[in-house]
């Protein structure tokens, strides 16, 4: 099995690329996987490419927009006065959050940032973009995850496997420190040295390997799933596959 991980950025010169081959070890661990392809500064048509025979690709920016937001800004543009079940700070707490968003904070105690109001939308529009181009290339997208695309959050898989480390985007000597609890938590993940150096110098890097990760996850229905009176919503908003398995559990030859 292949997984790939996307860290996406605005440009394609922050987007890294992960790809993990499970149960490929070139040594005597037949559970092993190994770490083929870890790339910074990758295309949307790279990605595509080096997807096309992969299980599952995790990409770390939310898939859609919150509905209420989008009809929100459609009325104002049209300048159809506002009929609104909420005003004030409630109207703007409910725009600036998508139904996936609401259970990760149930799940992990944490808010992820808003795609509505936070500093995520140029990279929100650049992977609308890219799951266009997914679409064009005969992918069948569906952004609530039911195929093979996943909306990950590699922070909150991070917290959940107990290997976040505080400031690792912004520390030098916190990124270092992350690179080395996330190999030591994979022993079965066979790297080379310029990969460990990389994911020691890039966060970028190392969010790509724990999208692939998380992919792996998902590709063995081990993320939580949407629940149904959720699926609609999730299908234009986009869901985030979080883990509901420990990172030692997607080990194996599957």
């Amino acid at each position: 099995m292949k997984t790939v991980g996307v860290d996406l950025a605005a440009e394609p010169t922050r987007t890294a690329l992960a790809s993990i081959e499970w149960g490929a070890s070139t040594g005597a661990d037949a559970g092993a996987a190994r770490l083929t392809q870890l790339q910074l500064g990758i295309s949307d048509s790279e990605i595509i490419e080096l997807a096309e025979d992969a299980a599952s690709i995790g990409i770390d920016c939310a898939f859609g927009w919150p509905i209420e937001f989008v009809e929100f800004v459609s009325a104002h543009a049209a300048r159809v006065p506002g009929t609104h079940a909420h005003t004030g700070i409630d109207l703007r707490r409910r725009l600036a959050y998508r139904h996936t968003d609401r259970v990760v904070r149930e799940q992990t105690g944490r808010w992820p940032l808003s795609v509505s109001t936070d500093r995520l939308g140029m990279t929100a529009i650049h992977c609308a973009e890219l799951l266009d181009g997914f679409a064009a290339a005969g992918e069948q997208v569906d952004r609530s995850g039911g195929g093979r695309l996943a909306e990950v959050y590699p922070a909150a898989a991070l917290r959940a496997w107990g290997l976040l480390t505080p400031g690792y985007k912004t520390k030098p000597e916190a990124r270092v420190l992350a690179a080395q609890m996330l190999l030591e938590a994979l022993p079965w993940l066979e790297t080379t040295q310029e990969q460990q150096a990389l994911l020691g110098s890039s966060d970028d890097a190392l969010d790509a390997v724990a999208a692939s990760l998380i992919a792996r996850a998902h590709a063995l229905g081990k993320t939580l799933p949407v629940p149904t009176e959720l699926l609609e919503a999730a299908k234009i908003e986009g869901w985030v596959a979080l883990p509901t398995c420990g990172v030692s559990e997607l080990a194996g030859t599957a």
